[in-house]
């Protein structure tokens, strides 16, 4: 039933007015500075990692949390050679019918792959990491000052030169 529900909330949202009403009243998260470095070499030799917020990982690991209505502030690592077959999606606050079909709409491995076998773009990362978009107190605080900052630093060992933060 609570799916059901929330299924619901989801084409609700495809009404424009309703998603302009929502979005006019919604109280965003704001940050004092932008995390932003200049690249300090060709985007060619850059070595490149990808996040999501679309609810991705393995079809073999745990998915997130839908019954916590907060939701989850935890990730999946993936690992970067993972066939795009292997990936699927846990998010029940979007319609992903289209990224069930195609996963590069929400993480678009195939697309980097097409760009590093062009020479475009620099190696990936062991690892790529996907989360779960709609997160709200308790669990936005979690994120920021913990997951985030271990994904962070995980990027950091990784020798991560840009990252290519994809939205659901």
């Amino acid at each position: 039933m609570k799916k059901i529900i929330k299924y619901l909330f989801v084409l609700l949202f495809q009404i424009p007015w309703i998603k302009k009403r929502w979005a006019d009243n919604f109280k965003t998260v704001e940050s004092e500075r932008i995390p932003w470095v200049p690249l300090s070499k060709p985007l060619a030799q850059c070595k490149v990692a990808l996040i999501t917020t679309g609810g991705v990982h393995l079809r073999t690991d745990y998915p997130f949390d839908m019954e916590d209505t907060s939701g989850d502030p935890s990730y999946r690592k993936i690992p970067s050679n993972i066939s795009p077959s292997e990936l699927m999606i846990t998010h029940d606050y979007y319609n992903h019918q289209d990224a069930d079909q195609d996963i590069n709409l929400v993480f678009p491995i195939d697309v980097l792959r097409q760009y590093q076998q062009k020479n475009r773009i620099g190696p990936s990362t062991e690892f790529f990491y996907g989360f779960m978009g709609h997160i709200e107190e308790p669990h936005l605080s979690t994120l920021i000052e913990h997951t985030a900052k271990e994904v962070t630093a995980q990027l950091k060992e990784q020798e991560a030169d840009i990252v290519f933060l994809v939205p659901a």
